[in-house]
């Protein structure tokens, strides 16, 4: 005879288990099952993600630019917001076709962009350089007309010697001179050039004579060309050269 429980062999006359102390005359425990395995079943009111969707539409039309770039976007945006969603949200299957055809389109675009790109960059650069020559021309002729104008006011010092002197921001300027510069152009740098006042004359005795020179900040970049004048007022180039050798042999604008 064995126990209805634990299965414990039992003596004659024995009233309960000695394995388990369960009553001999207890009818046996029905056996337990195993809880169902239900399938998995969407969350009740889940709806479709307008993400998703977009992204695939954007993606079916990845010839047209820049629809790709927009389904790869709305792809990972829709897929994000699926999984924070707990099942209110479907669509992942969409928001994954979105992003395979949108990341195609910009694979086919891509030399397209290259080619754009090597044909822009040049001629912006070169556009860049032309008003940033343009800008020192006009700096520099503005230095030769504000260098007449503070030598006629002040002949017992004569040209400035310094930039900031012919500005009216600078810490370092003074009553004299202030305002026939722009600020910017006083501070001596202005629209990637660089500008600076030589030749002065010596300290003591009224300065009749000085160089203005503009040199690109980044030659090639910034500008090409550096330009210089003197209080004769003509402006002179050079390419890639220096301020003196501007001076020295370069070219007069017309």
């Amino acid at each position: 005879m064995h126990c209805n429980g634990c299965g414990c062999i039992l003596h004659e006359g024995e009233q309960f288990c000695p394995g388990c102390g369960r009553s001999v005359n207890a009818p046996a425990a029905p056996p337990q099952q195993a809880a169902p395995i239900l399938p998995p079943m969407y969350v009740v009111g889940a709806h479709p993600s307008g993400k998703a969707t977009a992204s695939l539409v954007c993606g079916i039309f990845f010839f047209l630019f820049p629809l790709p770039i927009i389904a790869v976007v709305l792809g990972h945006m829709a897929l994000s917001e699926i999984k924070r969603s707990a099942g209110h949200l479907i669509g992942e299957g969409r928001a994954i076709a979105g992003l395979v055809l949108g990341y195609f389109g910009l694979v086919s675009f891509l030399p397209i962009i290259l080619i754009v790109a090597a044909i822009a960059i040049p001629n912006l650069l070169r556009s860049r350089i032309a008003a940033n020559e343009a800008s020192a021309i006009m700096s520099v002729r503005s230095v030769n007309s504000a260098q007449l104008t503070y030598m006629a006011a002040y002949p017992n010092v004569g040209y400035a010697c310094e930039l900031y002197q012919l500005g009216g921001s600078s810490q370092k300027a003074t009553s004299v001179g202030a305002g026939m510069i722009d600020n910017l152009l006083s501070s001596g740098t202005k629209s990637g050039y660089s500008f600076r006042i030589v030749g002065c004359g010596e300290d003591g005795t009224p300065a009749d004579k000085y160089a203005i020179y503009a040199t690109p900040l980044q030659e090639g970049t910034t500008g090409q060309r550096t330009f210089c004048s003197d209080q004769d007022g003509v402006i002179k180039f050079v390419t890639r050269g220096s301020g003196e050798a501007c001076t020295e042999y370069g070219t007069p604008i017309q």
